[in-house]
């Protein structure tokens, strides 16, 4: 997503990714930078690191995109930290489907 992104943007990108309805194309780079960082410090795959914050895997991942499912544990606190941290460092979108909210890069 460029600079001008919104929650109502974030939103309808999720619904897109979603559905069977995906973009094909070139991969995003940051999104492959933002991907292979995450399963370094959190494997989708196995072998898993026993304190995976996944509920499911492997990740759902596209040319834009990277869905992941998050456990209900302290487990995933450390995760939504790292998850955070490198959305910014990729300047990526995060979108919650529960709370509705976007997290968008700072310019």
């Amino acid at each position: 997503m460029d600079e001008s992104a919104d929650a109502a943007t974030a939103r309808a990108m999720f619904e897109r990714c979603t559905s069977d309805n995906h973009d094909e194309g070139e991969l995003d780079e940051r999104v492959v930078g933002f991907y292979e960082r995450l399963r370094s410090r959190f494997p989708d795959r196995p072998p898993y690191a026993a304190e995976s914050p996944w509920m499911s895997t492997p990740l759902a991942v596209g040319i834009d995109h990277v869905i992941m499912n998050l456990s209900f544990s302290s487990r995933s606190d450390v995760a939504l930290k790292t998850i955070k941290e490198l959305a910014g460092e990729f300047r990526l979108v995060i979108w919650d489907p529960q709370s509705q909210d976007a997290c968008l890069p700072r310019t």
